[in-house]
């Protein structure tokens, strides 16, 4: 069992960066793939960007350019920077864990506030 501890969300203004982390319980360089999923109050979740073992990542078109996932083996951590964020970019962001490819078996953590505003 892999257990994810999100941290780093937090209230910026448009325009702004934050760098979220997520720390695993274990290691990580052997499970699939690594994401992060948002979700804000009255949507439904969706994915923001995934990282899989074999280095290949993947964006949502509405954060393609500004955000970057990155994963740190040695440290059991993956990172999303987020760039220029923008006021709809304001969800709760979970980190997501896939042990290997096609499992139904997924890992969350609790989430991190991020907060988009003036």
């Amino acid at each position: 069992q892999v257990q994810l501890v999100e941290s780093g969300g937090g209230l910026v203004q448009p325009g702004g960066s934050l760098t979220l982390s997520c720390a695993a319980s274990g290691s990580i360089a052997s499970i699939y793939a690594m994401g992060w999923y948002r979700q804000a109050p009255g949507k439904q979740r969706e994915l923001v960007a995934s990282s899989t073992i074999s280095g290949v990542t993947y964006y949502a078109d509405s954060v393609k350019g500004r955000f970057t996932i990155s994963r740190d083996n040695a440290k059991n951590t993956v990172y999303l920077q987020m760039n220029s964020l923008k006021p709809e970019d304001t969800a709760v962001y979970l980190c997501n864990a896939r042990p290997y490819l096609g499992s139904t078996l997924l890992y969350w953590g609790q989430g991190t506030q991020v907060t988009v505003s003036t």
